[in-house]
């Protein structure tokens, strides 16, 4: 069975492909992206997203009351949203509310540009 990913033939375009190859991110870059990347790939983070995205700031027992999940489960999300760059916290008194990050916005809008999430 032939690789349909692989060349039969050396056809390389050098040019095209050595500026291309230069202009390509750093791999700290492209890790960077992908983790970003991932902290939606969670269908529970993605609407916690939105819900952020729509709700402008928002704490955990809101998130928990629209996400219809556990405010334990959803903590949890909060804090891998948080690690992938995606959500800021703030505290407020004894609550912490939590927005979308401008890497977030521009992540999500991106989602929803590909009809993937629910729109605006």
């Amino acid at each position: 069975m032939a690789d349909d990913a692989a060349c039969d033939l050396l056809c390389l375009d050098l040019p095209r492909a050595e500026a291309l190859r230069r202009a390509r991110p750093t791999d700290e870059v492209a890790e960077r992206g992908a983790e970003r990347a991932a902290g939606l790939a969670d269908p529970t983070r993605l609407v916690i997203a939105l819900a952020l995205r729509d709700g402008a700031e928002l704490c955990v027992c809101d998130l928990s009351w629209v996400v219809e999940r556990p405010e334990k489960a959803v903590s949890h999300h909060v804090r891998k949203l948080r690690a992938a760059g995606l959500v800021s916290s703030r505290r407020d008194g004894r609550m912490v509310m939590y927005r979308l990050t401008p890497d977030g916005t521009s992540l999500l809008a991106a989602l929803t540009a590909l009809d993937v999430a629910v729109p605006a």
